[in-house]
């Protein structure tokens, strides 16, 4: 600031020729021209210069605090999403659990089912196969009784003659005779 003013006591000391016009000599004056300018500028633009910097200084301190609130809350979300994570992997370990415990159980239901409704077509089958059996085993005896009592019958009618047919008549009702007095 002191060569600024001194460039002024400096130029009063200059020869005046009278008349005012420009120097061309760039040598001598430009110094002069430029500290005449930055002396104008620090004086006038300092207080403007320092308002520029402080408002940019402030907005970086804003923006700062702003970035450290968002990342805060950045942070914030990000904590409460990995509890919601968490709780929601444990939830699904829980119902998976619940699911495979119910899918064996339903398996085991129908396995018990099964084996019970295997069991009574196992039933039914043998009861099946006995009445078959017992049917198939009435059927061969009443053919086998039907021929007997068809070759008894062609027997006795070419052994029987009259008087025997008559004897063996006469002996039946004899016995049936006899039952009937037994009974009464």
């Amino acid at each position: 600031m002191k060569n600024v003013t001194d460039s002024f006591v400096s130029l009063g000391y200059w020869p005046s020729a009278g008349s005012f016009g420009f120097n061309t000599d760039i040598l001598a004056t430009n110094p002069i021209n430029l500290s005449v300018v930055l002396g104008v500028l620090i004086f006038f633009g300092k207080g403007v210069l320092s308002d520029l910097l402080d408002n940019r200084k402030q907005r970086i301190l804003n923006t700062i605090r702003n970035s450290e609130e968002l990342r805060g809350g950045a942070i914030e979300q990000l904590e409460k999403a990995r509890a919601r994570l968490r709780k929601v992997e444990m939830e699904a370990d829980q119902y998976r659990v619940n699911e495979y415990s119910d899918i064996e159980r339903q398996k085991l239901n129908l396995i018990n089912s099964n084996s019970k409704d295997l069991e009574q077509l196992e039933n039914s089958k043998n009861e099946t196969i006995y009445f078959e059996q017992q049917r198939a085993i009435n059927q061969v005896r009443q053919r086998v009784f039907q021929q007997a009592l068809q070759k008894a019958l062609r027997t006795l009618n070419s052994c029987l003659n009259n008087e025997l047919h008559l004897r063996t008549i006469s002996a039946n009702i004899g016995m049936f005779e006899a039952m009937k007095e037994i009974t009464d």
